[in-house]
């Protein structure tokens, strides 16, 4: 059994709904159990600005599959849920990225492990931080998920709220 954490986010409505329907999808594969769910935290769009707001979340799974064809689940289960590629960076129903696949360094055509981006993320950073702030990062020493996140810049990090918390406290 492997042990990965994936990075899933939407910024199409009704957003909060792709991200449960996203993870019913991953449950509905007997080689993939979810083991842990970070809060899911609103953020401003990066890269490609002129778009929605993102709720984004990490989970933590163990599967038996492979890493290109649990890369082949994600992207199946980004179609299914109306996923279009036409900008990149740009609004989506659903997004989910392999962050970690046990402690690999790898890089192909269709897969890079850690995820290249994910260091300089805080919307990645803080909800995996969450469920595994002593998690080590591979090639980077003995850095922890909660160092990555101490380093970010302030205005990164405030940025990234809790969306629970935001939508109890407006009624």
């Amino acid at each position: 059994m492997s042990h990965i954490y994936l990075a899933l986010g939407s910024n199409i409505e009704p957003r909060e709904t792709y991200l449960a329907k996203a993870l019913d999808a991953l449950n509905a594969y007997q080689q993939i159990t979810i083991v842990k769910k970070s809060s899911v935290y609103k953020t401003a769009p990066v890269g490609y600005t002129d778009q929605a707001d993102f709720l984004n979340m990490v989970v933590e799974v163990d599967t038996s599959l492979l890493p290109l064809t649990l890369l082949d689940v994600c992207q199946a289960i980004e179609k299914q849920l109306g996923r279009k590629r036409d900008i990149r960076f740009g609004p989506r129903t659903i997004d989910l990225d392999i962050l970690m696949y046990n402690q690999e360094n790898r890089e192909t055509e269709r897969l890079t492990l850690p995820h290249p981006r994910m260091l300089e993320r805080a919307f990645v950073l803080i909800p995996l931080g969450e469920i595994a702030p002593e998690l080590i990062i591979p090639a980077t020493g003995d850095k922890r998920v909660q160092d990555y996140i101490e380093a970010l810049p302030e205005r990164d990090i405030e940025g990234v709220r809790q969306w629970k918390e935001e939508n109890s406290a407006e009624g």
